[in-house]
C-alpha cells in the first residue's frame, strides 16, 4: 500500500494515520483503483499526505483534495 510506506518516514500519530489511510482507501475506490502498484496510488498518497501536512484531517476533504489534485471530475 504505497500511503503506508510513504507515512513511515513522517510523523503523525496513530489517529492522524487512520484518517489518512481512511482518506487514501476511499480515494482509490472513488477512482476504481485496485492495483496499489499503479504509480497514481502513490500520487494521492502523496497529496493525501501534503494535504494533511497543512493541517486537514477530515478524511472526506482530503479524498477530496487528493482527487481534485489529479483533475479527474
Amino acid at each position: 500500500m504505497a500511503i503506508h510506506g510513504l507515512l513511515q518516514t513522517l510523523v503523525f500519530d496513530p489517529e492522524d494515520v487512520k484518517k489518512l489511510v481512511t482518506a487514501y482507501e476511499d480515494a482509490l475506490r472513488t477512482l476504481q483503483l485496485s492495483n496499489r502498484d499503479d504509480p497514481v496510488t502513490t500520487i494521492i498518497a502523496q497529496r493525501i499526505i501534503e494535504a494533511a501536512r497543512t493541517g486537514e484531517r477530515n478524511p472526506a476533504k482530503l479524498r477530496m483534495l487528493a482527487i481534485k489534485e489529479l483533475r479527474v471530475p
